[in-house]
């Protein structure tokens, strides 16, 4: 549930940002994978993963990474989640 819930709030955010820069993207689809460790006698969240990928028009890939890695630190999911280590990975289509 945490990996749906970081996948559709980033995916949001990143379409948002876009957006309200005058980029409106065509697509924007996210995967996140949530890697869990051993804590002691739990488990913690140990990593996240995000894959992000965009078709957005006009848009450089070098602007869509800045965006992203925008995106990633100021989505509400990650800030809450900002003990935990979180890596992107974004292409543009």
């Amino acid at each position: 549930l945490i990996a749906a819930a970081h996948a559709g709030c980033f995916s949001m955010q990143l379409s948002a940002m876009l957006a309200g820069n005058g980029h409106t993207p065509t697509r924007v689809r996210t995967d996140a994978q949530i890697h869990f460790g051993p804590d002691g006698g739990g488990f913690l969240i140990s990593g996240i993963d995000l894959e992000t990928e965009g078709d957005v028009p006009g848009l450089s890939e070098s602007e869509f990474q800045k965006f992203a890695e925008e995106a990633k630190n100021i989505c509400p999911v990650s800030k809450a989640l900002a003990s935990v280590p979180i890596t992107l990975k974004a292409r543009l289509v």
